[in-house]
């Protein structure tokens, strides 16, 4: 089964509160939208677990073949291999995306920019509104 999966992380100050959203969008199937606060995490850090969320609930629900779309270059340019990974927090985040991608017989990543990947830049944006205004 193919998928197409929109990611975003954000936090509000760098570290601070942040927040993760997907779309996950299922052939013949309503999408799968998801957004959830994490508590303090760097940007780089929200846009890893954000990926990894995705990605866990597309293996999930079987899906085979992923197009990512996110709008973080630096995260697809370090799955895709051209950045190196030297950030000792991003690293455990990488290598557990990196363990998810043998579970697809093909996935690919791409950059697309912020205004293309509005719905889960919505996401986050909402469980961060949520979040705070709890506190």
């Amino acid at each position: 089964m193919k998928a197409t999966l929109y990611t975003d992380g954000g936090a509000r100050g760098n570290p601070g509160p942040a927040g993760i959203g997907y779309v996950l969008e299922l052939a013949k199937r309503e999408p799968i939208s998801h957004g959830e606060y994490i508590g303090e995490a760097t940007n780089n850090q929200a846009e890893y677990q954000a990926l990894l969320a995705g990605l866990a609930r597309a293996v999930a629900e079987g899906v085979t073949e992923i197009e990512c779309f996110l709008d973080s270059e630096l995260l697809v340019k370090q799955i895709g291999g051209e950045y190196r990974v030297k950030n000792s927090q991003l690293r455990p985040l990488y290598d557990r995306v990196c363990g998810l991608v043998p579970q697809f017989e093909r996935a690919e990543f791409r950059h697309v920019p912020r205004e293309e990947n509005e719905k889960a830049d919505a996401l986050v944006n909402e469980a961060l509104d949520r979040a705070l205004d709890k506190g």
